[in-house]
């Protein structure tokens, strides 16, 4: 970047910042495109050689979607995102509907669409929109040292890396976590297992452009609309961890936990292909105040880990990215002091969201079992309005309004 001096008739070239950016997942890709729109050099590094997202797909509500859309991505994200035009909940054992309502309120209030979206797509937009030849696979950090003027990162395979400043976005197993905060944390088991995968779109089950829910003694069964004529279904039940199940015995648990439920969930068990179907044990972390030390900055997971209660964990990501870029740009007393304004935008609205998830998950998976069965009851005379002044809340305190 050259920039003239005024009045001298000369020239400088003015350095351009590089951010060393520790994670190619939706976090790292979208932190590293907003920098590089910002006008800063990027490197990605990536621990795995090969990209396999956790996770079939992801409720990008419209708080990421405005971050999307401002790293040039409007167009692709909408080819990849299904219609979700109405959200409704059904009894999980009767199958019949406990409250129906349109999403259209909250598009309005808000100015943006919903977009669920698979996973694997959303990653692949992403990295391509970055440049896939650009990214180091088969990185693992090992060891971070800070400078006066910059950072390094060390890989287990021997190199390092050199920049102006780090972002770490290492996901909720961060190495670089420790770095930063001078202790280690505990992720904290939240009390259920979560099934998930996509299947085709089947209007016996569910209609095609609704997000329904099939709700009952703590577990549920949710079906979102993504691209390609696709569901992504997720089922959840309170379980203890540590249980020996995995994809050999996916339908024969579920049929198990969901025995006497209605014929449409029935039918999903049945569609269901067990092999692309995942099982999580479902974590998060106690929030904490610092994600900054130094030159180095925590983005995500591994700032602010969440159970996905109210689909908010990408979302959250991308808004880390859409900040740090801002604030970087917006202020000029030098990097270290940029990153710390990042932590000060971020901390209480992540703390937020962390903590809206776990009250979401207590009610919904009945670790009051009267608080649940309450839930329930107010459903049936549910018109939409609270749940959707609720959701406007969460989106409207994002970073583009």
């Amino acid at each position: 970047m050259v920039q003239k001096l005024q009045g001298l008739g000369c020239t400088v070239k003015e350095t351009v910042m590089k951010a060393i950016v520790i994670g190619a997942g939706i976090g790292g890709m979208s932190a590293a495109l907003a920098l590089e729109k910002a006008g800063f050099s990027t490197a990605v590094y990536e621990a795995v050689k090969e990209m396999k997202p956790v996770g079939a797909a992801i409720s990008i509500w419209p708080n990421g979607v405005k971050c999307l859309n401002a790293l040039g991505l409007k167009a692709q994200l909408r080819a990849l995102g299904g219609n979700m035009a109405f959200m409704a909940y059904n009894d999980g054992h009767s199958g019949s509907t406990l409250t129906r309502f349109s999403l259209s309120p909250l598009v309005q209030q808000v100015g943006e669409y919903p977009y669920p979206v698979a996973r694997a797509e959303l990653q692949a937009l992403l990295i391509d929109s970055y440049g896939r030849e650009r990214i180091r696979f088969g990185k693992r950090v090992v060891r971070v040292e800070q400078h006066a003027s910059g950072v390094t990162a060390w890989f287990d395979d021997g190199s390092q890396a050199e920049g102006d400043f780090m972002v770490a976005a290492d996901g909720t197993h961060s190495v670089i976590r420790h770095h930063v905060l001078g202790e280690h944390v505990e992720r904290r088991y939240a009390g259920y297992v979560n099934w998930n995968g996509l299947v085709t779109i089947d209007e016996s089950i569910a209609p095609a452009e609704q997000w329904t829910t099939f709700v009952g003694e703590g577990k549920r069964v949710s079906l979102m609309p993504v691209s390609g004529n696709r569901f992504y279904f997720f089922f959840d039940v309170p379980l203890p961890k540590g249980l020996a199940q995995d994809r050999a015995t996916v339908k024969d648990d579920l049929r198990g936990y969901f025995a006497g439920w209605a014929e449409p969930v029935q039918r999903l068990i049945a569609s269901i292909d067990a092999q692309t179907t995942n099982r999580v044990e479902i974590h998060d972390i106690e929030p904490f105040s610092r994600f900054v030390r130094g030159r180095v900055a925590l983005l995500g997971d591994a700032a602010h880990s969440t159970t996905p209660d109210i689909g908010q964990g990408g979302c959250a990501a991308m808004e880390d990215a859409v900040v740090l870029a801002q604030t970087l740009t917006a202020h000029s007393l030098g990097i270290e002091d940029g990153l710390l304004r990042y932590e000060a935008r971020r901390v209480e609205r992540t703390r937020d969201l962390v903590l809206k998830a776990r009250k979401r998950c207590d009610v919904t998976h009945a670790k009051d079992a009267a608080v649940t069965a309450e839930w329930y009851a107010g459903l049936k005379e549910e018109t939409g309005e609270r749940v959707l002044a609720g959701m406007c809340d969460t989106i409207e305190g994002g970073p583009l309004g």
